[in-house]
């Protein structure tokens, strides 16, 4: 029996050569259930397709995965395209992805929903956080493609209804890779030098291919940073997009855009006149208040005989005059009696008073005696008397 040893690498690279070279497995498309996804440092992606019976490995290398307009998670069905190969370390066979495709849907709308429910978590949608649009705008900065239809629109829409107000094109591309990057530059530049009051942003119709600049996460939060209010006009009426939701108004269409942008000059025309006529009818009411009052005014006396007015008005001050004086009189003689009547009590029970009867106040040190055992034989007091005091010694007490 011939038989050649070959060593494991040999065997390997042999069985690698022929998946390598076999035409089906160079371009294939498997159906499977992601599993265990994992994105390394690198930028490469791995993970494993599985069925109800099988599962197989696979890799997408960091260039192919930064392709991908969605975010792959594990559970998800999907269909990976791209090569079988054999890695040679292990002898294992695996999918080289270059694709990958959500099942049932499509990648964009996957991404789209993706991208909505993480912003909306964030609070980017929030009502709360929607800026008033200026009522009359000096300026309005429109963010679109020079050649498109949609700026043209809003010259022509806006001009009629609100020709105060100044257009200013900041020129960007609206679809393709660099799309985004520009509308997102666009919008902070617009903050930055504050060229506007006001933004309008976006594009004509189109698929869900042509407009996805306006779901792209940066444009988001361009628009959701912005200190100048956006107004977000892209695709035709039934178009949805994140820019969409994030903005302060989303418009319909571009020319609908600009009916929200400014006011109607008629109806301001019809405000500021019908305003005028109440203000006239307004003033000529209070000036013919003001009028009945003056005459009610010139008929009273004060004005018709100041001479008289005056007459009476002395006379009350006159009267008021002795009043006062009289109940100041009768509170200052009440007061007196009052004073004098105090003044008696108090000399009634002043010391000095008893003093005068014969009576003496024996003291110690400053202080009275009241009692025989407050002094000691040999005690130094003084007797005040009504005229005059006595420095006395102690010889004798009796208690």
């Amino acid at each position: 029996m011939d038989e050649r040893v070959l060593t494991v690498t040999a065997l390997n690279e042999y069985v690698k050569g022929l998946v390598d070279t076999d035409p089906i497995l160079r371009r294939v498309a498997v159906r499977g259930e992601l599993s265990n996804y994992k994105v390394y440092p690198s930028g490469h992606h791995y993970f494993t397709l599985k069925d109800a019976e099988c599962s197989l490995r696979c890799v997408m290398f960091r260039s192919s995965a930064a392709k991908l307009r969605f975010r792959p998670e594990s559970g998800m069905g999907v269909v990976a395209s791209g090569s079988v190969s054999v890695y040679l370390r292990d002898g294992a066979y695996q999918l080289i992805a270059t694709g990958l495709m959500p099942e049932g849907t499509g990648d964009l709308q996957v991404a789209f929903e993706q991208l909505k429910a993480k912003l909306e978590a964030e609070g980017l949608f929030d009502p709360a956080h929607k800026k008033p649009l200026p009522r009359f705008p000096r300026r309005v900065a429109v963010i679109t493609s020079s050649a498109g239809a949609v700026i043209h629109d809003i010259i022509r829409v806006l001009g009629k209804r609100w020709p105060m107000a100044e257009i200013l094109l900041l020129p960007v591309r609206v679809q393709g890779a660099e799309a985004p990057a520009e509308i997102a530059g666009a919008i902070r530049y617009a903050n930055r030098y504050r060229v506007a009051d006001l933004i309008i942003t976006g594009r004509g119709g189109g698929s869900m291919e042509d407009l996805w600049a306006f779901n792209d996460e940066r444009v988001a939060r361009a628009i959701f940073a912005s200190e100048l209010p956006v107004i977000t006009a892209v695709g035709h009426e039934p178009d949805v997009t994140i820019a969409d939701y994030v903005a302060d108004r989303p418009a319909a269409t571009p020319s609908n855009a600009a009916e929200i942008a400014g006011p109607d000059r008629e109806e301001v025309a019809s405000y500021v006149a019908q305003a005028g006529i109440r203000l006239r009818q307004a003033i000529r009411g209070k000036l013919d208040l003001l009028s009945r009052r003056l005459e009610e005014l010139k008929s009273r006396p004060a004005l018709t005989d100041p001479e008289v007015y005056l007459g009476a008005k002395r006379m009350r001050l006159d009267y008021a005059r002795a009043s006062l004086a009289g109940a100041g009189e009768a509170l200052t003689g009440g007061k007196h009696r009052e004073f004098a009547a105090l003044a008696a009590k108090l000399d009634a029970l002043s010391p000095l008073k008893v003093l005068g009867r014969g009576y003496a106040i024996a003291e110690k040190n400053g202080a009275a005696l009241r009692r025989a055992e407050d002094a000691a034989v040999g005690d130094r007091i003084t007797v005040r008397l009504s005229g005059g005091s006595l420095d006395c010694a102690v010889e004798e007490t009796n208690y």
